[in-house]
């Protein structure tokens, strides 16, 4: 099993890689001044807001949110895993990945995704071929699935039996361990026996388009009628979207994606000639499940029953997606009629008049409104003031944005309140932004040293370090990797984080704006000298406190008149 790869080389790979030229290689770039231009690749735009900056290594989408390396870029855009993005891109340098020995390698997966792939082709073979399929065949053909809709998301059967996917694959006990660990045997009382008996199955891929679980439809007598892979090193329910591998091959840029309920739903639309249909897997929609789908489309439509259920877990989906909600993307909510699923409805209306009925879908802005408005009096002064305190909790619980402006704007007008005074200027323009000089001295100072690495080479004062504040430590170690790797850009200083959450913050602050290139050693020792201040008035206010419980020691007081002494004396 190979080991680990060297920090020192994915830091020597990102200072000799060219984001221009990986990217460039891709996707059009265009020469805008010191940076370079695109419509972004991860969401449909028309107006370029992709920027891939040379002298910081590193992309940013202001529309999506988007951002990395070139290793991030890789991983997205090819679907590639990290050691993946890291070997091609080395590949491309002519360079060879090398390997550390003694820490611990994640397991190897492989043969579970061999073993996956193996179960898929026995399962197709055993649709066209097995004596007992007719009855699938027939099922089927009763919904309009074609032949060629079948075998593109490779649908499959699992006779009646208790062994006979074990029969056909399990050669050793290897095998019969990568079956189980696969989801596909089980073992009760000693006994092994097949998972997925007499259903119609369904593959679940993955974004590369291999084989991770699998869906089975009953067709005999019995429960479940649906039966989902268990949770396995490679399949997790909260993660996957049945379909989404097969819209991406499609469109790979799609105007929207619809997330349905069921396998078969998926397939019937596709039929139909509508391919962008995604389904959870026996789950509520998730914040994982999201992020793929903004990541693939800039819309998402939500498809539920028109009953109360339907709009229970619509109401859930409307709250997983709000912080999500980012400028560019759209969320919409389309209620199917009583007694009607998307497969059913679209067999007998058709195609395009479905087509339509998504894109009539009702707003996340109109769902959220009409559905607390059902809940107070409207008529009543005290009712609107109710949906005012059941709407604002969820309108900032979007990101900072335009669309989160326009939803208070909107709140406002419907509990009959005049726009917010502070919300535009004398002249009825948007406000300024806001000076720069409003932005928190801690942040200020990570996002100058994450956009200016060298500034850690200066010789910087001290004193700050001791303040107890949030984001200290991280300006610490920033400036420690930084000081150990003089020639280290945004890029590479970035991806050295561990902490994902810590890495997408610091991504964030290398687009933020902070004036004038050449004027950052000057505002980043005046930050951290404003923070050298901070720390000594904290001190000097604490001492002080101290003083009136209790005398003070000579230490404290003398040091206590050194805090009332001005830096420089």
């Amino acid at each position: 099993m190979p080991g680990a790869i060297p920090q020192h080389f994915i830091d020597e790979l990102l200072t000799r890689a060219d984001i221009v030229d990986v990217i460039g290689r891709r996707i059009p770039l265009k020469k805008a001044g010191r940076e370079y231009q695109s419509c972004c690749p991860f969401h449909n735009e028309k107006t370029p807001s992709f920027t891939v900056s040379p002298t910081k290594q590193f992309y940013h989408c202001f529309g999506c949110g988007a951002h990395g390396s070139a290793i991030s870029f890789l991983m997205e855009y090819d679907r590639l895993s990290f050691p993946e993005a890291v070997e091609e891109l080395a590949s491309s340098l002519g360079l060879d990945v090398p390997r550390e020995t003694g820490f611990a390698q994640g397991p190897d997966h492989r043969p579970l995704y061999e073993i996956l792939e193996r179960a898929t082709q026995y399962f197709a073979q055993q649709l066209r071929n097995h004596p007992q399929s007719a009855r699938a065949v027939e099922y089927l053909r009763a919904r309009g699935v074609s032949g060629e809709i079948a075998a593109g998301f490779r649908l499959g059967w699992a006779a009646p039996g208790w062994d006979n996917l074990l029969d056909a694959l399990g050669d050793d006990e290897a095998q019969i361990r990568h079956l189980r660990e696969a989801g596909l045997i089980t073992e009760q009382d000693g006994k092994r026996y097949d998972r997925l008996r007499e259903r119609i199955v369904f593959p679940i891929r993955d974004a590369r388009g291999r084989v991770v679980g699998f869906g089975g439809r009953l067709l005999g007598d019995g429960k479940p009628k649906y039966l989902n892979s268990p949770e396995t090193p490679v399949f997790h329910k909260g993660r996957e979207l049945y379909g989404l591998y097969e819209a991406r091959q499609a469109d790979a840029n799609p105007d929207r994606l619809l997330v349905v309920e069921g396998y078969m739903d998926v397939v019937a639309l596709a039929q139909f000639g509508i391919r962008i249909a995604v389904a959870t897997l026996g789950t509520a929609t998730t914040t994982d499940h999201l992020e793929k789908l903004y990541r693939a489309a800039p819309e998402v439509v939500f498809c539920f029953d028109g009953d109360r259920a339907g709009r229970d877990a619509a109401w859930k989906a409307l709250q997983t997606a709000l912080p999500l909600m980012r400028n560019g993307r759209q969320a919409r909510f389309l209620f199917l009629p009583d007694g009607d699923d998307p497969d059913s409805l679209v067999r007998r209306i058709g195609g395009e008049p479905f087509r339509d009925m998504i894109g009539q879908a009702l707003p996340l802005s109109e769902f959220l409104f009409e559905n607390l408005a059902s809940q107070v009096d409207m008529q009543t002064l005290d009712g609107r003031a109710r949906l005012g305190e059941l709407a604002r909790p969820l309108v900032e619980r979007l990101p900072p944005s335009v669309f989160r402006d326009m939803m208070r704007q909107a709140l406002r007008e419907r509990i009959g309140l005049s726009a917010s005074p502070s919300s535009r200027t004398p002249s009825g323009r948007r406000p300024i932004r806001r000076p720069q000089g409003s932005i928190p001295p801690i942040r200020r100072a990570v996002a100058l040293l994450v956009q200016h690495p060298e500034l850690a080479q200066l010789e910087l004062p001290g004193g700050w370090e001791k303040l107890d504040s949030p984001g200290i430590v991280l300006l610490q170690e920033l400036l420690e990797t930084a000081r150990a790797n003089p020639s280290i850009h945004s890029a590479a200083l970035v991806e050295r984080c561990e902490d994902t959450t810590t890495r997408q913050h610091l991504a964030r602050l290398t687009v933020l704006d902070l004036g004038i290139p050449e004027d950052a050693p000057d505002q980043f020792l005046g930050t951290l000298r404003a923070l050298s201040d901070e720390q000594r008035r904290v001190e000097r206010e604490s001492l002080l406190a101290k003083s009136r419980e209790t005398p003070l020691t000579q230490e404290e007081k003398q040091r206590l008149r050194e805090l009332y002494r001005p830096l420089s004396a």
